[in-house]
């Protein structure tokens, strides 16, 4: 029982990392809902961000004191760093709504922010399959396949509302935020297409 646990440490916490991205797209996603507690959920993010450091730490702790890993080791400290920027990015996302003081949330907003709970169920899932790769490579392709798809969508959603909001707002200052704020959503986005190239990465490796 050791011996199984020693070989599956390091995809445990890939799996923790992976739920604290996924938490905080859903915190995300709740603040583009109901902005009027925008700096609570800060409050709540900063501390996910901590703890997504603190994994990301005992990965490369772990990474430092282990003679033979599962997979090659620039491939764990490639997915430990992906995990833990995701976080940073959703966190940048949160500090520039409550930095600009946004009056109303935009549709688009909202749409990009439940797109990335989906590109990040679909990381979640990868990583809880990714100690059997070796049995489940079609599976865990799949959800890497499905968070590029799920990227595409925001990419697109992103162009067209940047462009509406060229043609339709007229307040230059309110451009300026909401384009930073759109463009960071769209960032974190392709920051889970990264993550999911590197798994993908993996699977082709040990597959």
């Amino acid at each position: 029982m050791f011996l199984v646990k020693k070989k599956t440490e390091f995809y445990d916490l890939f799996i923790q990392s992976a739920d604290y991205f996924h938490k905080g797209a859903l915190i995300i996603n709740e603040v583009m809902r109901d902005y009027s507690d925008a700096d609570e959920k800060m409050r709540v993010i900063t501390d996910l961000e901590h703890a997504a450091d603190d994994i990301n730490d005992k990965i490369i702790d772990k990474l430092n004191h282990t003679f033979i890993t599962p997979i090659d080791r620039e491939d764990i400290y490639a997915i430990a760093n992906g995990l833990d920027d995701g976080v940073d990015f959703l966190q940048g996302t949160l500090q520039r709504t409550i930095m600009y003081r946004i009056k109303e949330i935009r549709p688009t907003a909202l749409k990009m922010s439940e797109l990335l709970i989906e590109a990040t169920v679909e990381i979640k899932e990868a990583f809880s399959l990714l100690h059997k790769l070796q049995h489940r490579e079609k599976k865990i392709l799949e959800h890497t396949a499905n968070v590029c798809k799920i990227e595409s969508r925001g990419d697109k959603l992103y162009r067209e509302e940047v462009a509406r909001l060229f043609s339709s707002e007229h307040d230059p200052v309110e451009i300026i935020k909401w384009k930073d704020i759109l463009e960071y959503l769209e960032d974190t986005l392709d920051h889970c297409e990264t993550v999911a190239d590197i798994i993908r990465g993996v699977v082709m490796k040990y597959a």
